[in-house]
């Protein structure tokens, strides 16, 4: 029977013949699933007691993750129900003699109705499908219509607010929230990306412990907008906010503002998000997961002009402002030495280094800039810190030996 079934699925489901694995793993589940059913029939097992067979689990699982239509999925174990039920009606009509009336129009209603409802089926889930995708996207245009309505500093999205305490889809303005902008660098299917941006901005809320679910507004195909709702009043340190945020999927980005409440909030911490998003996009490929805003406040402004902001890197860092790692071990011991108000044992304790290798490492950083990090303070403060977040986009490229 078993093998009858499969046969039947793979000649009536061309969708689920990917390759010779997923054939074997196929067949190993419809082998389970008619002993599985063998069995609740024969010792009257309570189907509420019973999980999917191993093999029937992976085999969903590897159609989802090759992108299989779930209806080929569906229409598979209709198929086999069908056939299970006939086989099982054939052995009925062959335990007694007779004409056997009643049971061989058992037997073709069954046939007919499940071909009914395998025909019907198939195309009442395509309508679904094609309903459903029109609607998210419709209201995924709505929902980011009125957000953006809604973020304007002026009469129109002031208008936006008055009409609805709820912004759209059940969020809530009159809370604390925190700004994301997340986006994706690995390319990947447009639908998969958004998906991803979700399930993690989904997953960031719970670990942060919101008050509510997320308000996801999808940017463009790789990239979101998302607000992370918390009661009025909530403590949300800087740390607290990167421990949960440093531990999402490594593909995705993320630019973060500060917590802010109410319709003042909501559009503040967006707005701080979109600039430290600039600092990461400009920074390139090298750029940091996570950009708080909080860190890189003053780099932002540097971003907009970029050429001015390297040219005042170089001349204010001298020689260390080189794009090499050696350099960039140099830069960060100086930015925390003048972090920790000037501290070789600070600065070691922070960098895990030996006190001696902090300050051999400051002298060789002065060397390289030409006069003491204290000359200029704030400035080189500033440009370690721009060098820090931007990387090559304001440093020089190192300089290569001729051979």
């Amino acid at each position: 029977m078993s093998t009858e079934i499969y046969q039947l699925i793979e000649r009536e489901i061309p969708a689920l013949r990917v390759d010779r694995r997923l054939s074997d793993l196929l067949e190993a589940s419809v082998a389970e699933n008619v002993e599985t059913v063998l069995h609740i029939l024969r010792h009257g097992i309570d189907v509420a007691d019973v999980a999917p067979p191993a093999a029937a689990a992976e085999h969903a699982r590897r159609l989802a993750q090759l992108d299989v239509p779930a209806a080929a999925l569906i229409r598979a174990y209709r198929v086999g129900q069908a056939r299970f039920l006939a086989r099982c009606i054939d052995q009925l009509l062959q335990l007694t003699e007779g004409e056997h009336l009643e049971g061989l129009a058992t037997q073709r209603m069954l046939e007919r109705v499940s071909e009914y409802t395998d025909r019907v089926v198939e195309q009442v889930l395509t309508a679904y499908a094609h309903a459903r995708d029109r609607w998210l996207r419709n209201r995924g245009a709505v929902l980011a219509m009125r957000v953006k309505a809604v973020l304007q500093d002026n009469e129109l999205g002031d208008r936006t607010v008055a009409g609805a305490q709820r912004l759209a889809f059940g969020y809530q303005l009159e809370r604390t929230h925190v700004g994301l902008v997340m986006w994706c660098e690995a390319k990947r299917d447009d639908h998969t990306t958004l998906d991803t941006l979700n399930d993690e901005a989904s997953r960031i809320a719970l670990a942060a412990r919101s008050s509510d679910s997320p308000l996801f507004v999808p940017f463009d195909e790789a990239s979101a907008w998302v607000w992370l709702p918390f009661d009025t009043g909530a403590e949300l340190t800087h740390d607290q906010i990167l421990t949960v945020l440093s531990v999402c999927d490594p593909n995705v980005s993320l630019a973060v503002g500060e917590p802010g409440s109410g319709l003042a909030g909501f559009r503040r911490t967006h707005q701080q998000a979109l600039s430290a998003q600039t600092v990461a996009l400009v920074a390139g490929r090298k750029h940091f997961k996570v950009t708080p805003y909080v860190d890189v406040a003053p780099v932002a402004m540097m971003a907009a002009d970029i050429d001015s902001a390297r040219a005042w890197v170089v001349e204010t860092l001298g020689s260390l402002a080189i794009d090499s790692p050696r350099h960039a071990r140099l830069r960060d011991t100086a930015r925390v030495f003048l972090g920790t108000g000037g501290s070789y044992t600070a600065t070691a304790e922070q960098l895990s280094l030996h006190r001696n290798t902090a300050q051999y490492r400051i002298q060789k950083a002065e060397e390289m800039r030409g006069r003491p990090l204290r000359d200029g303070r704030l400035d080189v403060e500033l440009a370690l810190l721009a060098s820090h977040w931007l990387g090559q986009a304001v440093l020089q490229p190192p300089l290569h030996r001729s051979s």
